[in-house]
């Protein structure tokens, strides 16, 4: 099992007004009621900024223009799936968020991120990104 390439997932950084937009996963998903970044699973034939795109307009019924990559990772979760994560500025969107599927969505200051529930996948992202790391990055 070790051996299967990790599941390709990227994800995106919204802010506005120096927030940035989090979901909490729904009871019934695997990790239920943990936070996250909006995103998913990279498709064959996908760019993850496709991906993301295509992710972005599902989740949250937003069009979003999608900026740099802030930073990649491996993680493995206990029980053997791996994933490859793909953390990107999104650059700006239209559309107001709506919760499509995730319990709720949330705006949070960046210090306060580290407060919340996140999947363990996203943890060292989050504390990176709570104590200023991609600021440049962010706004560019």
């Amino acid at each position: 099992m070790r051996n299967r390439s990790p599941l390709l997932v990227a994800a995106g950084i919204i802010q506005r007004a120096g927030q940035v937009l989090v979901g909490q996963r729904r009871r019934s998903d695997r990790h239920p009621f943990k936070w996250e970044f909006p995103g998913g699973k990279v498709e064959h034939g996908e760019s993850p900024q496709q991906a993301l795109v295509r992710e972005l307009r599902e989740e949250l019924q937003i069009d979003a223009r999608i900026g740099s990559e802030l930073a990649r990772y491996e993680h493995d979760y206990p029980g053997g799936s791996r994933v490859h994560l793909l953390f990107f500025a999104v650059t700006e969107f239209t559309g107001d968020p709506s919760p499509r599927v995730f319990e709720q969505i949330c705006w949070v200051d960046l210090h306060s991120l580290t407060g919340l529930d996140f999947l363990e996948g996203d943890i060292d992202f989050v504390r990176r990104l709570a104590r200023g790391d991609f600021a440049s990055r962010l706004e560019a």
